[in-house]
């Protein structure tokens, strides 16, 4: 059984890693030949996370067989923070017992290699039904973790509200509410553009903690696309340039009547 995937720059693997460690504490890494998948729900079973990774984005990736590497994120994280800046990384297995991370600064003549202990991780795969959602608002990450944080300051939970003129938040808090609203702009292209399509309106309220967990993958990726539909859990995909995706799934909160 042999294992081993390769990255040029470990940075992107050690951001994935911080961008979903807070929500899951333990998770089953599933490598095949195509590439890695993971996925895990939060301790209260109302979120989710489902990562991909393609074997065609990392520089070296060999997997003979199907492997599962149980890795407490915790741990994972306090390793590669030992890692420099832009230095490669190396990901082998050889058995189930133990997962290697080697560091490599080429120009530096540095070399650093770490031994991580698995675990045998009892979590069921779930299958993620495929969803034609009523409402996509594409925007860039970095505007949404601002609106996580801003809203945050102020409530606990946000009300989504898509309609043909913009994508609005809401939130009601003890010291006063805010309210923001996210226009389509029918002119604007590029990495700074907001993209709406909407089928029908959608209104949904949301726990703030969680979505502003969700928005630390903006160091992942340019861009974060919000999917509704009524009675369905939000999608929040931050996909990873020639790499993959981090889907974050949520459960609406129920309103309960006063």
């Amino acid at each position: 059984m042999v294992f081993l995937a390769k990255l040029a720059d470990g940075d992107v693997f050690k951001k994935v890693v911080e961008a979903i460690k807070e929500l899951c504490v333990d998770c089953n890494f599933e490598c095949g030949p195509g590439g890695i998948e993971c996925q895990s729900m939060d301790n209260s079973h109302v979120a989710l996370v489902s990562l991909s990774l393609s074997s065609d984005g990392f520089s070296e990736y060999e997997c003979d067989e199907n492997i599962t590497l149980g890795l407490n994120l915790g741990n994972l994280s306090k390793i590669l923070k030992c890692s420099g800046a832009k230095e490669s990384l190396i990901i082998s297995a050889e058995d189930t017992e133990n997962v290697k991370l080697e560091f490599e600064n080429q120009a530096e003549d540095r070399k650093s290699t770490f031994e991580l202990k698995m675990f045998d991780i009892d979590a069921e795969h779930l299958g993620i039904p495929d969803t034609e959602y009523k409402c996509d608002v594409t925007l860039p990450s970095t505007e949404f973790a601002r609106i996580c944080r801003d809203l945050g300051t102020l409530g606990d939970a946000v009300t989504l509200n898509a309609t043909k003129s913009g994508l609005q938040f809401t939130t009601n808090g003890d010291i006063g509410n805010a309210n923001m609203i996210l226009r389509k702009n029918e002119t604007a292209e590029g990495p700074g553009s907001v993209d709406i399509e909407l089928d029908e309106p959608v209104s949904q309220q949301f726990a703030l903690r969680y979505l502003q967990m969700f928005s630390k993958s903006a160091n992942v990726a340019d861009r974060v696309t919000l999917s509704m539909s009524p009675e369905t859990p939000l999608q929040v995909n931050f996909p990873i340039a020639d790499m993959g995706s981090i889907k974050f799934f949520l459960a609406p909160k129920i309103e309960e009547d006063n």
